[in-house]
């Protein structure tokens, strides 16, 4: 799967942008708060209909402006395609794939499957259970619809049966309408959980491996899933909390206040790890993704490196690009000065300034 091209109209800093990628590494490179990462979001957001920063939509059109448009070229194996995504400021998004209106975020979701590093990787680790949830559900959203769709369903009854809750104070006779709820919560509740369960121990036989690699054959890494109730106990779980529910008016148990725990030798990282452990854990996992999205959807995603290089040293680098080397990625940085690797012949450059870019010479170039 490759990116082959991105157009940009009055998204963030950019008035206009078109710009051609090559098959392998294409490094990004510009002082700071010149729209590297806008770049990447950019690209991002057409695949997926959301950024990987948290924000709304109508933060990501330039000042001034009502909508900004991406169209993004890509192809897989099977054939090449457009994706076209408009936000406007007052409205919905719209988005089509080759002219043909996407009616639902399933329809665009996996067409291009990405792999983001950043330097909020660590949140993985160390952040809420809200970014280790949405983690989980963006990846496993790419390369499983009926996940996808099954979590759409759990969120819509999960708003549903929490205003429920409310209303029953209220109103107490309504409270023998809530088993409806319970049993549509319960359905697709089951189902996220089971698929989150697959997908880490998946991600486990991945990840420790490669872990090892990295960390000299030093560090046995390990991701365990802590649920807020195991499916087979979830009706019980649910009908056992009905009155906390009732009282405070939200739901206390379901997948929705799921969890997932990194250990480093058997200690939990996030509690007793070093910066440089956490660095590496979060970068184990996201190389982790790459192998088990090619394993699932037999494509290659694209990686997406935002400004990560500055924080890695020389062997973390050679480690990285010898993992990431088949496949397309984008990579922004400040300094190719910094970079300790030459991959020239397979590389293309690009110089960003002030929401401009142009392809320059490599290492020999100058950014203006």
């Amino acid at each position: 799967m490759e990116i082959e091209r991105v157009k940009l109209s009055h998204f963030r800093n950019y008035d206009s942008l078109d710009l051609t990628f090559g098959p392998h590494i294409n490094l990004i490179y510009g002082q700071n708060a010149q729209g590297k990462t806008n770049l990447l979001e950019s690209l991002y957001v057409c695949g997926t209909s959301r950024s990987f920063r948290v924000c709304p939509d109508k933060e990501m059109i330039q000042k001034g402006y009502d909508a900004a448009h991406i169209t993004m070229d890509a192809h897989d194996r099977h054939a090449s395609f457009t994706i076209d995504l408009h936000l406007k400021q007052n409205e919905r998004k719209g988005i089509a794939v080759n002219k043909i209106p996407v009616r639902k975020i399933s329809e665009l979701l996996g067409k291009v499957k990405f792999i983001v590093f950043s330097p909020d990787d660590m949140a993985l680790i160390k952040g809420s259970p809200q970014i280790r949830r949405n983690f989980l559900d963006m990846e496993i959203s790419q390369i499983n619809q009926i996940y996808l769709k099954n979590l759409a369903r759990y969120k819509h009854v999960l708003n549903q049966r929490n205003i429920l809750l409310k209303e029953i104070k209220k109103n107490s006779s309504l409270e023998k309408t809530l088993d409806v709820w319970d049993e549509q919560i319960i359905l697709y509740g089951c189902g996220i959980i089971k698929e989150r369960k697959l997908f880490i121990d998946r991600l486990n036989s991945i990840v420790y491996d490669k872990h090892l690699d990295m960390t000299d054959r030093k560090e046995e890494i390990m991701i365990d899933y802590e649920p807020s109730v195991y499916a087979e106990q979830f009706a019980d779980g649910l009908r056992r909390s009905r009155r906390r529910d009732l009282e405070f008016g939200t739901t206390h148990v379901g997948p929705h206040r799921d969890d997932f725990t990194v250990f480093v030798n058997d200690e939990n990282l996030k509690k007793y790890g070093s910066q440089g452990q956490k660095r590496t854990a979060a970068l184990s996992i996201k190389l982790s993704e790459i192998d088990l999205i090619r394993e699932e959807q037999g494509e290659n995603p694209v990686i997406l490196l935002d400004d990560v290089f500055s924080e890695l040293d020389e062997k973390r680098q050679e480690d990285l690009i010898r993992m990431i080397g088949d496949y397309q990625t984008i990579i922004t940085c400040t300094r190719i000065e910094d970079f300790y690797f030459n991959f020239e012949g397979q590389m293309r450059f690009f110089a960003i300034k002030e929401g401009k870019a142009e392809e320059s010479g490599g290492l020999n170039g100058t950014v203006d």
